[in-house]
């Protein structure tokens, strides 16, 4: 509650002061976006900084590592952050607690459903959700969209968080493996690529798909200050359409130029441990085939928040979701 406190207040500072010598980038080639976390979940940002496509578009990217959606808007709000790329969840919480309807706003799909998957401490080719009941899940932090997502696939399947299975929820994502392998907790969720690292090195195995057991999701999705958005809509369509070209290109690659492609983001991860990785999300159609969200999806995401307490009333769409941008990708590669 202290950081939406923290970025509510940030958000009654005036305009003009946040714009000052900070990331508002009008006039600058340069976008600096801050990531929730660095993982081949995102594989479509990665490829488009790797083979150029923002250079293409006349752009400089610059990445740095949010380490959590709440840190993503934190930095949008004060300035540090051009761009977030982030759970859309974060955009309803902070729309829903700003009054004065000027709330960062999604422009862009990147992913389609839940990317963490279940691990366990040992190979379970037999694996059943009915495994869980008794166990305790390690899931991330409260309020976070992994933890909320399993908590609702989980439900769907009737088994309920505090009386059939125990949700761990004392930890940011980005310190759930870390967490899991000092003995804590009997699964987790994992990203890849570290499950598959994980797996590899015989720490445990993945034993479930949380974006297949909960469905289509708009799960991440590019954020910014609608100021931004209004000032520099001709950037903020260049840089939607280096990544959708990035996209275009994983899904017409071969798997091993797909990998080659990622490697450089993931310098400390094998080519065979990436292409398990992108083989993984592939099966899932994990990622967005569109930069246009979905209301109906949004509407699924809303009911997931509700549904792990996060949420009373309803935010509208339009409070939350911009699409005119993604719709000018969209169109551009149509007629390209």
């Amino acid at each position: 509650m202290k950081k939406i406190a923290f970025m509510l207040a940030l958000l009654l500072i005036p305009v003009l002061t946040l714009s000052f010598g900070g990331c508002s980038n009008t006039g600058s080639n340069k976008i600096v976006l801050s990531e929730v976390t660095h993982s081949i979940f995102y594989a479509p940002l990665y490829i488009a900084l790797n083979k150029g496509y923002f250079a293409d578009e006349g752009l400089t990217v610059e990445l740095i590592n949010g380490n959590g959606s709440n840190n993503v808007m934190t930095s949008i709000i004060s300035g540090q952050a051009t761009i977030g790329l982030a759970g859309p969840e974060t955009a309803v919480y902070t729309a829903q607690q700003t009054t004065n309807g000027n709330s960062p706003k999604v422009f862009g799909a990147l992913t389609a459903c839940d990317g963490s998957f279940l691990v366990g401490r040992t190979a379970d080719p037999d694996f059943t959700i009915e495994d869980l009941r008794g166990k305790t899940i390690i899931a991330g932090r409260r309020g976070g969209m992994p933890a909320m997502t399993l908590e609702y696939a989980l439900k769907q399947q009737g088994l309920i968080a505090g009386r059939d299975y125990t949700l761990n929820l004392d930890y940011e994502f980005g310190m759930v493996a870390t967490v899991f392998e000092s003995g804590i907790g009997d699964y987790c969720t994992m990203f890849e690529p570290v499950a598959s690292s994980y797996q590899e090195t015989g720490k445990g195995a993945i034993v479930a798909s949380v974006g297949q057991m909960g469905g289509n999701v708009p799960y991440t999705g590019f954020i910014a200050k609608q100021e931004y958005l209004s000032e520099n809509a001709l950037q903020a369509e260049q840089f939607l359409r280096a990544v959708y070209r990035g996209y275009l290109y994983l899904v017409n690659a071969s798997l091993d130029d797909v990998a080659t492609a990622l490697a450089p983001s993931f310098a400390d991860t094998s080519k065979e441990n990436i292409k398990a990785a992108m083989q993984n999300y592939i099966s899932l159609s994990a990622f967005a085939d569109t930069p246009v969200m979905n209301q109906e999806n949004y509407e699924r995401l809303c009911n997931i928040i509700t549904s792990a307490g996060e949420l009373t009333g309803s935010v509208d769409f339009d409070k939350v979701i911009d699409n005119t941008i993604a719709n000018k990708v969209v169109n551009y590669f149509a007629y390209a």
